[in-house]
């Protein structure tokens, strides 16, 4: 069994195609797929993907950083009544974080939405799901400044061996492995053994970031085998090892009911 922590399987991309996307990572060997929300206009296409397969998905509910603009008070509002109304739906409270790749207009309206996440995800005791794009700093600074941390994944992490070390200074956190480290390019095989296979999970991140031989077409959660042989390879591990560890791991972080 493998887990696919993080796949949008309801986005657009899918709208023609999301049951036979499901379907093929179950025939796959995919055995539960999260979906975590973007913003307010996705809660309604997640909500209907996971009633029609409420057995090989779970739901996580948060305000990606993109999505925060002017009126982001009132949107954090809402998220934050359908996570506590809906306390039972949700997993975990994600994607959230900090991403100042795109635009940084927004920053300390991110760092906020962010910081209010964390604390909503604290008083839930539901793990976090970090997206963290050139906002290191200001997401560790935020997490430092609590005084419990969450359980956590750095969802799509690429960064370096010195990233690593600078977020176990602030704590014991997972860290999501997708579809880069199959990149002809990535140095992200030569961080997998700092990490460690007890920290790592698999993801997608579908329909981005596809893993070789799929690159630059529609990522699926079914092509998350690509990763896994890719990350077990790095770790000098089996096919089967790795699913296992992972999947373990995955249990371990967001509790998935069984």
């Amino acid at each position: 069994m493998i887990v696919d922590t993080h796949t949008h399987l309801y986005l657009p991309e899918f709208d023609e195609d999301a049951t036979g996307a499901v379907e093929r990572a179950i025939e796959a060997g995919v055995g539960m797929m999260l979906l975590p929300n973007v913003g307010l206009d996705t809660v309604g296409p997640m909500h209907d993907l996971n009633k029609r397969y409420p057995d090989s998905t779970s739901m996580a509910m948060g305000l990606h950083p993109t999505e925060v603009g002017e009126n982001y008070v009132s949107d954090l509002r809402k998220i934050e009544s359908e996570l506590i109304d809906g306390e039972k739906k949700y997993i975990a409270v994600g994607e959230v974080g900090i991403d100042l790749y795109w635009d940084k207009t927004y920053v300390n309206e991110q760092i906020d939405v962010f910081s209010r996440q964390v604390d909503i995800a604290i008083r839930l005791d539901l793990p976090v799901i970090i997206h963290c794009r050139d906002g290191l700093r200001e997401v560790l600074d935020v997490l430092r400044s609590k005084s419990e941390l969450p359980r956590a994944v750095f969802h799509s992490f690429g960064g370096s061996a010195e990233d690593v070390a600078s977020i176990r200074e602030v704590g014991d956190f997972y860290f999501g492995i997708n579809g880069i480290v199959t990149f002809k390019n990535s140095r992200l095989r030569e961080v997998l053994p700092v990490i460690g296979a007890d920290r790592i999970l698999l993801e997608t991140d579908s329909p981005y970031l596809a893993p070789v031989p799929f690159r630059g077409k529609r990522n699926e959660s079914a092509y998350i085998v690509n990763t896994a042989r890719t990350v077990a390879d790095a770790l000098g591990l089996s096919f089967e090892e790795i699913c296992d560890i992972t999947t373990r791991n995955a249990f371990e972080l967001f509790r998935f009911k069984q």
